[in-house]
């Protein structure tokens, strides 16, 4: 009889512990404790929307040998009972005065000894998912047993992703392209941007998303002012510039790229920055190869929109994906992260076109060994326009 899975087979899943007990044993750790959505998932399938709900804690203990033990709340067991793991240990929550303390405490004591080491991420792109008086409360319960950092092992094997995970990635890209294809279809002159912005959300489900994470963009005359902000009901005009950017969901994978389109014709700068950012794209395609830095990627996009007379963005300008919408490293002068083959990473030049005027041009792509594979279309290297 198969063993019970989720989104994966369960040897996806057997292979990624072993793979973080191959990173436990070199960083002398006896266990890791993991407490957020992404690496919950990470390690057993479990995929749910109820992680909206600030109210419980969840807790997956990784040891140095054997399959992990699922420490969680009541509510998700028989969920947690139709994944890959089988050591699952409940109790009733939320409970103002032992949410999971004792039940967690019990469960590390039981089977660490007294001189453990227990990693929790305690770094960058990371943060503790249960209320920081319960983990004191957790560290005083397990003592002499200790808690140190872990994120160098779990960022290590997360980062590479297996050819079943890029499937995931390359099959959420192929839904976002499509929804793009179909912009025109709702967006044009008059057309309000929050409407733009629903209607989009609505056309990446209907394409195939079980979910929409993350919509952003922007619109406005010769460019837009940020990409972060919610949209206005301003309608859009002649002469401006949209970009959707969408953080679509499809089996618990992200994709991450954005598209821009010309209202009616668009501007020489428009044009000449739009291209610029493609070319910057390219350099990148052509170029970056396994053993390369995550500063490399910044270097060779930055110097090419110098090169060709474009003032480039502060910030990155990508950055790692995967079942978050963002994830290390990030492609900025600072960053020395290794690149390596299976990294699944975003391509995200950004140029000013004039004062508070700016574009971003965005790709998807696994890093191969004989370099960039794209996962997301790629876009035109003239700047698309709608109506006339």
């Amino acid at each position: 009889m198969a063993e019970a899975s989720l989104i994966f087979e369960a040897d996806e899943y057997r292979g990624r512990i072993a793979r973080l007990q191959g990173e436990m044993a070199r960083a002398q750790l006896n266990a890791l404790l993991l407490t957020t959505p992404a690496d919950v998932f990470y390690t057993t399938g479990f995929l749910t929307r109820f992680w909206e709900s600030p109210a419980r804690p969840w807790f997956i203990l990784v040891l140095e040998a054997g399959d992990p033990v699922a420490v969680i709340p009541s509510i998700g067991a028989e969920l947690m009972g139709r994944t890959w793991i089988t050591q699952i240990r409940t109790w009733n929550a939320p409970d103002p005065a032992d949410d999971g303390v004792s039940l967690l405490a019990d469960t590390i004591c039981g089977a660490l000894p007294e001189d453990a080491r227990i990693g929790v991420p305690m770094g960058l792109e990371t943060h503790l998912r249960m209320p920081l008086a319960d983990y004191g409360r957790v560290a005083r319960a397990i003592a002499p047993r200790a808690f140190v950092d872990a994120s160098e092992p779990v960022q290590r094997v997360r980062e590479i992703k297996s050819e079943a995970e890029i499937d995931k990635l390359r099959a959420i890209c192929t839904v976002a392209d499509r929804a793009f294809a179909r912009v025109p279809e709702f967006a044009g002159p008059g057309r309000p941007l929050d409407r733009v912005f629903a209607d989009f959300q609505i056309t990446l489900l209907e394409e195939g998303a079980d979910w929409v994470a993350y919509v952003a963009g922007g619109a406005g005359p010769h460019g837009y002012g940020d990409v972060i902000s919610p949209a206005s009901p301003r309608p859009l005009g002649t002469g401006d510039v949209l970009m959707l950017d969408t953080g679509a969901v499809r089996d618990g994978y992200f994709c991450d790229f954005d598209r821009n389109f010309s209202i009616g014709p668009a501007s020489d700068a428009v044009r000449r920055t739009h291209e610029a950012l493609w070319r910057a794209t390219q350099v990148a395609l052509d170029a970056l190869r396994p053993g390369m830095r995550a500063n490399d990627a910044h270097r060779l996009m930055s110097g090419e929109l110098e090169r060709l007379g474009a003032r480039a963005l502060g910030g990155r300008l990508g950055h790692g994906l995967g079942i978050t919408l963002t994830e290390w490293p990030s492609f900025t002068p600072a960053d020395e992260t290794e690149l390596r083959e299976g990294m699944v990473l975003t391509l995200e030049p950004g140029a000013e076109v004039a004062p508070g005027r700016i574009l971003v041009h965005e790709e998807d792509i696994v890093l191969r060994a004989q370099g960039p594979e794209l996962l997301s279309s790629r876009a035109p290297e003239h700047m698309m326009e709608i109506g006339g």
